[in-house]
């Protein structure tokens, strides 16, 4: 139930607000000049920057056309289904960087929002939960990368076993599409195989969750609503300054998702501490939703469709099947655990951490568990997938089958 209290807990110091204390000061003039080099570096050429002006006018306007046809999440999947379809017919789509930052930005401060201190103490209950969840995903995708060449194996004899063996591996770890490929990189695998391999199954699980959540009417179940709803300005600004220099220091460590990762800390640090600075506005959180189904988008190119098309093939259905396991497995947790099946299944299904919880929050499916599952999975993947691989298969093996 909604508290009559207003939303937004000002601060006096002698008489002056601490928003203005933080947001006046010297410091905020740097923190602000940084933000904007990082995120506006030297402009492009005119022939880019008209190509990036032309893509966001199309995605307006796939945004929309789903919005007045109700699909869900119309903001991310009109853009990311009408950019990639374009792309792929060789139109000269194109994303640009800060953009998708800016964009992963205001998503990852809408969703610290949510981690009030009593939000955060049943996160912190199911710690058991996680750790199963992580446990799960790094056997599903050894499972998946070993299926991938058993398959291809008979099949690609140009090909070194051994390279087949990194490229099914890392293609099948359940991680960030850009480090999987760098890691994958490391060992000698094919990297576009792997790149291609994420982005598809990405695209995959973004289309297909979504709208079997809708058609199923599993939506509006979440109980752990933001308890800052109301806009306020000065707030807002203080919010953006400090989620703004949380993804800066992410960024300057090389930390994966840094935009997305450290505005998210920075919100939740000051949620939990009982600070209730402002809301994200609805048309910042729609124009981010945009700007990242761009970018997804625009991975898919001509030449992508001329990618070892049977491997793709293969890719795809054991896409579905990894939703199929993931979704049983979500089921024996809600079991377990008492919290709604849809939540953990959007907590432990194979898509982008970004993507989940956009779909969380516009679905009203359980932010903070979601948020929780897929944060803590990517750390852990993204640390032991390399150290595993060279565990399970050393190098000595030399090019023997797995």
């Amino acid at each position: 139930m909604a508290s009559n209290r207003p939303s937004t807990l000002l601060l006096r110091v002698d008489g002056f607000g601490w928003q203005d204390c933080l947001a006046t000061g010297p410091g905020s003039a740097i923190l602000g000049s940084l933000l904007f080099s990082a995120l506006f570096p030297p402009p492009m050429s005119a022939k880019f920057l008209l190509r990036v002006a032309g893509t966001l006018l199309l995605a307006w306007a796939a945004a929309a056309a789903c919005v007045a046809l109700h699909t869900p999440l119309p903001w991310m999947l009109g853009p990311l289904v009408a950019t990639s379809v374009l792309s792929m017919a060789g139109a000269p789509t194109e994303s640009w960087g800060p953009l998708r930052n800016g964009g992963q930005w205001a998503i990852g401060a809408a969703l610290g929002l949510y981690f009030t201190p009593e939000v955060s103490a049943l996160v912190g209950s199911l710690w058991w939960a996680i750790v199963l969840g992580i446990g799960w995903a790094l056997l599903l995708g050894w499972g998946f990368g070993a299926w991938l060449y058993r398959l291809h194996a008979p099949r690609m004899h140009g090909v070194p076993a051994s390279m087949l063996r990194s490229t099914s591996y890392f293609a099948g770890a359940i991680g960030a599409a850009s480090e999987m490929t760098l890691l994958s990189e490391r060992e000698n695998a094919r990297t576009d195989l792997v790149a291609a391999s994420h982005s598809l199954r990405l695209l995959i699980v973004t289309i297909t969750i979504p709208f079997a959540l809708q058609w199923s009417g599993l939506q509006g179940l979440d109980i752990l609503i933001p308890t800052v709803r109301d806009v306020s300005w000065p707030g807002l600004a203080l919010l953006a300054l400090l989620t703004g220099a949380g993804a800066l220091v992410m960024d300057r460590l090389g930390r994966a998702n840094p935009w997305f990762m450290g505005a998210m800390l920075v919100s939740m640090a000051v949620t939990m501490a009982g600070l209730h600075l402002s809301a994200v506005p609805q048309a910042v959180v729609n124009a981010a939703q945009l700007v990242i189904g761009v970018s997804l988008g625009v991975r898919f190119r001509a030449e992508f469709l001329h990618t070892a098309p049977r491997w793709l093939a293969s890719v795809a259905v054991g896409t579905f099947g990894l939703m199929g396991i993931c979704a049983a497995f979500a089921a024996v947790l809600a079991w377990a655990t008492g919290l709604p099946w849809v939540t953990l299944l959007l907590g432990t299904s194979p898509g982008g951490i970004t993507e989940m919880a956009i779909t969380a929050k516009v679905l009203q499916l359980g932010v903070p568990v979601v948020t929780a599952f897929q944060v803590c999975r990517l750390i852990a993947v993204l640390m032991l997938v390399g150290p595993m691989f060279r565990r399970i298969y050393p190098p000595t093996e030399g090019g023997s089958a797995i």
